[in-house]
């Protein structure tokens, strides 16, 4: 019986779809020039006992039940088992701890401090959860050079220099680890593939492997991403499907401050936030950033403290503004953290509905710290923050402000009032402007003076 020959498709590197042949634009994502030609091996056999064949040549596969239709309320169904990495930022941003089984992978620029954080976090956990640190890119020899450097101890923790995923699998059946970290998920490749490591169908088929395994073995399985210069993990988009969680590793070049943040999480909450400090012994956790980012504030005109929530997690950052004369015919408007679009609707209503104009200023708006702000709370504070740079007249000292403006220049509320207020508070401050129904309904913050406010021109004078 003659063997099936391989085919060439072209598979968009976005969203993973496949096609018989080239063309410019992705039709399942619409996104140019993401179709690369991969080499596509045919099945060796799709019956259930050809796939436990395969599983046990790997090295891993036991004994697999038929899958059957099941009454939903029939499912058992027990809370998830955490682990604590040793690191509680890391804890923080995974929801509580490491859940059993659970996939999770972490993105970054080059250099950025992935390896390092993951190396820390297994050596942490090593004592009480057996862990296997894969490495595609170091040799054995940097990875232990690294963790003697950083101090870690290394109790438990084995390593493999090895990126076929099939010989893993293998190691992983012998020596038994509960996590397994994969460093990173571009240098592995399949045999059941010819095509070339990095390569779309091999970072999906190597990726697609290791989650099987973590779900039928109850190991969990850290990933380490490469990142375009768009931002994006490389590899296909369905990649960030297949996880359980998705976390990218942020930092402003020439800052020692890190940012983790989980954009998706099966098993807690998305936009939580992380932050490190990344020095000689490796990352240390910054447990109250906000006292970070507002380290270098002072009174000056421009500048305007508000409380953004990441998460579950109130964090105080500095918002600066900086109005100036422009010499085109087209003022600028730049924000730095914050939606540009967003920007230019807010002077449009600072316009309309506050009676000051900048139609022929430049504006620059930049969020401190490298945070990037994605609620509306902050529309108040920029607008503030506008207003004092056009004025060269500073804000009151030691005042806070939080609040999203709307197009007919009504202050909204915005979630969780009472605990941005609160953190306020511990920290300080004296004045907060908020929205009147962000207003506390029960006693006061000690030594705060809460000004609540219905409309964009009481706030400008009371600022």
């Amino acid at each position: 019986m003659s063997k099936s020959k391989a085919r060439t498709a072209y598979v968009c590197g976005e969203c993973g779809a496949e096609y018989s042949k080239w063309q410019g634009q992705c039709g399942e994502c619409g996104v140019w020039n993401t179709l690369s030609q991969v080499v596509l091996e045919p099945a060796a056999a799709t019956s259930a006992g050809a796939g436990q064949a395969a599983g046990r040549r790997a090295g891993w596969a036991g004994k697999v039940d038929p899958p059957k239709v099941t009454a939903l309320k029939d499912v058992g169904h027990t809370a998830e088992t955490r682990v604590s990495t040793g690191i509680g930022e890391l804890d923080r941003v995974l929801g509580g701890g490491l859940v059993e089984g659970a996939v999770v992978l972490v993105g970054g620029d080059p250099g950025i401090g992935k390896s390092t954080l993951l190396l820390q976090a297994v050596a942490s956990m090593a004592a009480q959860l057996p862990a296997l640190y894969v490495t595609g890119e170091e040799s054995l020899a940097q990875v232990a050079g690294r963790a003697l450097r950083l101090g870690l101890p290394l109790d438990g923790l084995q390593a493999l220099a090895e990126t076929g995923v099939e010989s893993i699998l293998q190691h992983a059946a012998k020596a038994g680890p509960r996590l397994i970290v994969a460093d990173s998920v571009q240098t592995l490749w399949t045999e059941s593939l010819t095509a070339a490591p990095g390569s779309v169908s091999q970072v999906r088929e190597s990726a697609a492997r290791l989650v099987r395994y973590a779900k039928e073995t109850g190991t969990a399985v850290f990933l380490v991403g490469h990142v375009t210069k768009e931002g994006g993990i490389a590899g296909p988009r369905v990649l960030e499907h297949m996880v359980d969680a998705v976390l990218y590793f942020e930092g402003e070049s020439g800052s020692r401050f890190r940012v983790l943040r989980a954009f998706k999480n099966r098993f807690g909450a998305v936009n939580e936030l992380g932050v490190f400090a990344m020095g000689d012994k490796g990352l240390k956790e910054v447990p109250n950033p906000s006292a970070i980012f507002l380290s270098g504030s002072a009174r000056q005109p421009g500048s305007c403290v508000m409380v953004t929530r990441e998460g579950t997690r109130p964090l105080l950052v500095e918002v600066q503004a900086l109005v100036d004369s422009s010499p085109l015919s087209n003022p600028r408007r730049v924000a730095v953290g914050l939606e540009q679009n967003r920007l230019a609707m807010l002077l449009a209503v600072l316009h309309r509905h506050g009676g000051v104009g900048v139609g022929d200023q430049d504006v620059f708006v930049n969020v401190v710290g490298g945070i990037r702000v994605q609620e509306t709370a902050a529309d108040l504070p920029v607008l503030l923050a506008v207003l004092s740079s056009l004025r060269d007249q500073p804000l009151a000292d030691k005042t806070v402000a939080f609040g999203e403006v709307g197009l007919s220049g009504e202050i909204r509320p915005v979630p969780n009032g009472e605990e941005r207020l609160r953190e306020a508070a511990t920290h300080g401050f004296l004045r907060a402007i908020v929205p009147k129904a962000n207003a506390p309904r029960s006693g006061s913050f000690k030594g705060l003076d809460v000004i609540a406010v219905e409309r964009l021109a009481q706030a400008l004078e009371h600022a």
